[in-house]
């Protein structure tokens, strides 16, 4: 009975790397472009209201942009079936990006008020366990260091282009 669980766990491992490694490459950089809007007087009100919030006001306002967006990615899903694949892949794209950075930081400011949440605050150590340990695992799989050999390489003749010239 334990070989369907392991299997099961295996499988959403690995539907779930590319949006881990995505995540996990654009969360930090998106949330500091975000905090940047903070420089805009109604920005910093809303970030002071949000940091603000109780516990259960943190959970929505965390949830509420991804439900938000859930539209604009079936939309997106929609254009793909129509055949508009570029425009369906370009809306797809922004709104991860756009969805990514909003969360990220909305997450840095309402980090404090979710761990105050029983549950929250015992799933959350779980779930950055075994997300750090996929991606660590990926990262010392042979075709991640290959990618990353390829990647040095790439950067080291791109250098070595740029300055010969």
């Amino acid at each position: 009975m334990r070989h369907p669980a392991k299997l099961l766990r295996a499988v959403a491992a690995a539907l779930l790397i590319p949006v881990l490694l995505f995540e996990e490459w654009g969360w930090e950089p998106l949330a500091r472009a975000t905090a940047r809007l903070a420089k805009l007087r109604v920005w910093a009100r809303i970030e002071v209201a949000v940091r603000s919030l109780p516990p259960w006001g943190a959970v929505l306002a965390f949830f509420l942009p991804a439900l938000m967006l859930l539209p604009v990615k079936l939309f997106g899903l929609f254009l793909l079936g129509e055949g508009h694949a570029m425009s369906a892949l370009l809306l797809l794209l922004v709104a991860k990006l756009v969805g990514t950075a909003i969360l990220a930081r909305l997450f840095q400011l309402v980090e404090p008020a979710l761990m105050q949440l029983p549950w929250f605050a015992r799933f959350y150590p779980r779930w950055k366990g075994w997300k750090d340990g996929v991606l660590e695992r990926v990262r010392l799989s042979a075709p991640w260091r290959a990618v990353r050999r390829a990647r040095s390489g790439l950067r080291r003749w791109w250098h070595a282009v740029r300055h010969t010239s």
